[in-house]
């Protein structure tokens, strides 16, 4: 019996509807992990372009904003000046004020002591670096190196040592290091001036009311360095031990340049207490030898004594004053007119002049331009010249420069009277200032005198400083030979010059400590190829001062042809 089997619909019909289900569900799937990708591409899209906008907007803000963000004007408006610049007198920055920083020590921050000090052995060897041992053991904060500069700073910094701290502070910078260090002097670590410039207007230089206005002085950077390194190798050429030049224009006293040697670099705090390092042209103390010769003739014109065509006879070769002899180095004629005397450099004819003069009359001369005072200066590291006692001979021996003793400043500045006109006047290193009146100490017409008769000791064939006749510049001047004032081992050759001498502007003053003969120097006198036959300034000093002039000349402005041939006369030929 064949069994009957019935197609249960249902089962059937529910496959069916299964395998629908599944391949729907399969497409529903793919096209859910589609979307969602591309919802992913979308957002990353978004944030991409998100990304570009902000960018581009932060360029073009910095693009077109004012203010630059390296813009250093920011930096200096937040840095805050508690010391006024110093510049010379073209604006140039001698000494301004910067940030910088001390180094210190937190020991509680220091975890391996021992390896910190083997590092500070090996970067800063000439530190004290038992004393550091010590306090770190007592682990107290404490400063390891004082101003330190950005070398220094990056090498602590290179420990990699957390108990290193840097403390900021301002600290003075010269721009020139030696070159004026016995003029702007230094402050200390508070910045308190304690020596030159920086000392004597310290006050001034603090000043909040004035803090962003320079204090401008009287000196030129360029001359300076011209000057500084012409001395320079002029103790080199002559082995002398020190030296010193001061360029000054001689109507107004403006110090356009002073140099000392030797120098010191004024960035270095160190304490200086060796002598030769004190500034020789306000400090030092000379007798300075011939170039008072020149007030001597000066007086006795100015007087109406003499006249400078006025001979002077029987000039003996030597004359007894007391104990001692006057000499004179060379012989000259026994008649000698008063311009000859200046121009040959006669100790003893200047004795005949003084004598003519008098005693009473020199005195007042010396108190009168206070040669034996203290020198008026911006500075406080001024000399003090000895107590000038009249004693026998003192008169004699005045009139050729020794037995008195002044500064290089103060003979430079009566040197600048006697040619410009006769008007005294006041040295000084402060650019923008009221000049006092002068006092008149000499006759115009003696200044021109003097300065024809200074002239000729340049010019003239009898005189003593031929070397420094340079074409053009119509040089005139005298030298000096002497010692230093208490130590008769130190010599003194000095050279004051003026120029151009139809129309001084300037004097040049230029002094050489112990200079030698330098026996491979060819010298080119007047035409001649030559050596030096005397250890005498003509020959050192003379020579050094009419290579600056050569050189400085130009800065100054002068025009070497300018005059010649419309005013200057034939006598200052």
């Amino acid at each position: 019996m064949k069994k009957k089997y019935k197609i249960n619909k249902n089962i059937y019909q529910k496959s069916f509807y299964f395998e629908d289900y599944i391949e729907t569900n399969k497409k529903n799937k793919i096209l859910g992990k589609s979307n969602n990708f591309k919802d992913r591409i979308y957002l990353l899209f978004f944030i991409f372009i998100s990304l570009i906008l902000i960018f581009s907007i932060k360029i073009l803000h910095i693009s077109f904003n004012k203010q630059n963000v390296l813009n250093f004007e920011k930096q200096t408006l937040e840095f805050k000046l508690i010391r006024r610049d110093i510049v010379d007198r073209n604006g140039v920055i001698i000494s301004r004020n910067i940030n910088t920083f001390h180094a210190a020590i937190n020991p509680n921050l220091v975890r391996d002591k021992k390896n910190f000090i083997i590092k500070l052995r090996l970067n800063f060897p000439d530190l004290p670096i038992d004393e550091i041992e010590k306090k770190l053991e007592e682990k107290k904060y404490f400063r390891i190196k004082k101003r330190i500069d950005q070398i220094e700073k990056d090498k602590f910094w290179a420990m990699g040592e957390k108990g290193i701290i840097f403390e900021p502070f301002q600290a003075r910078m010269y721009t020139h290091g030696n070159l004026f260090s016995h003029i702007i002097g230094q402050v200390d670590y508070d910045n308190y001036g304690i020596s030159g410039v920086e000392k004597y207007f310290d006050k001034k230089l603090k000043d909040k009311n004035e803090i962003n206005k320079p204090l401008r002085l009287t000196l030129d950077s360029n001359i300076q360095y011209i000057i500084n390194n012409e001395l320079s190798e002029a103790i080199k050429t002559f082995d002398a031990t020190g030296g010193g030049a001061l360029l000054m224009n001689v109507n107004s006293g403006d110090i356009l340049s002073l140099v000392s040697l030797p120098d010191f670099n004024i960035n270095q705090r160190v304490d200086i207490k060796d002598k030769k390092f004190i500034n020789k042209i306000t400090k030092g103390v000379y007798e300075l030898g011939s170039i008072f010769k020149t007030f001597t003739v000066a007086l006795a014109l100015d007087n109406q004594l003499v006249d400078t065509d006025t001979i002077i006879e029987n000039i003996p070769r030597k004359i007894k004053c007391s104990n001692h002899n006057i000499t004179d180095i060379k012989e000259h004629p026994k008649n000698l007119s008063v311009e000859e005397i200046l121009v040959r450099s006669s100790n003893v004819g200047s004795v005949f002049l003084a004598k003519k003069l008098g005693e009473e009359s020199y005195k007042k001369f010396i108190n009168e331009t206070r040669l034996t005072k203290n020198p008026e200066i911006e500075l406080e590291e001024v000399g003090v010249p000895h107590q000038l006692n009249w004693n026998k001979c003192k008169l004699e021996t005045i009139s050729f420069g020794h037995g008195i003793t002044t500064t290089p400043l103060q003979v430079t500045a009566l040197y600048a009277a006697m040619i410009n006109g006769g008007n005294m006047i006041l040295p000084s290193l402060i650019k923008d200032r009221k000049i006092k009146k002068s006092q008149k100490i000499i006759s115009s017409d003696t200044s021109d005198k003097l300065r024809n008769i200074l002239r000729k000791v340049v010019k003239s064939k009898n005189g003593t400083a031929s070397l420094a006749d340079k074409e053009g510049y119509y040089v005139g001047g005298k030298t000096g030979t002497a010692e230093s004032y208490g130590d008769k081992k130190n010599r003194i050759n000095t050279f004051i010059s003026i120029f151009p001498s139809y129309h001084p502007n300037y004097t040049l003053f230029v002094m050489l400590e112990n200079p030698k003969i330098n026996k491979d120097l060819i010298y080119n006198y007047r035409g001649i190829k030559t050596k030096a036959p005397h250890n005498t300034s003509g020959w050192n000093s003379v020579y050094v001062a009419g290579k600056i002039i050569k050189k400085i000349g130009p800065i100054l402005a002068i025009n070497n042809e300018e005059f010649k041939n419309q005013y200057v006369t034939e006598k200052f030929n």
